[in-house]
């Protein structure tokens, strides 16, 4: 073994993880669009690439510092993070008319509220 302590890896520009958010937003939408829930519950494969996403997203969202969530509180911050919480700790006893909620509705008003934020947050990087 090596006694080289690794370089910590250079920080983030927030805005990326805004971006990343509106990325696992689009492949939430991508992996259940043309499905109900039966569907959904059904395609194994589609189910957990979309559960996959929606933890995605709370994890950007957890990586955000309350600084600049603050500057969206008309997001709902604390409910993305907790339902982060919910599919990664508690995945076997997940409410499936609750996922569907967050998929068809919660997940589409997110991305929404997104691409405002970084609308007025102004353009990103390049």
């Amino acid at each position: 073994m090596s006694n080289v302590t690794p370089s910590p890896l250079p920080e983030r520009d927030d805005a990326l993880y805004l971006r990343d958010m509106l990325e696992f937003c689009d492949r939430v939408l991508q992996y259940s669009a043309g499905v109900d829930l039966a569907g959904l519950l059904v395609d194994r494969m589609r189910y957990d690439a979309t559960l996959r996403n929606i933890e995605l997203i709370g994890v950007a969202a957890l990586k955000l510092p309350d600084s600049v969530r603050a500057l969206a509180p008309e997001i709902a911050w604390r409910e993305i993070i907790g339902t982060r919480n919910r599919v990664a700790h508690s995945y076997l006893t997940l409410d499936n008319a609750t996922l569907w909620l967050v998929v068809t509705e919660s997940v589409p008003h997110l991305k929404g509220q997104l691409l405002a934020f970084l609308d007025r947050w102004g353009p990103p990087p390049d």
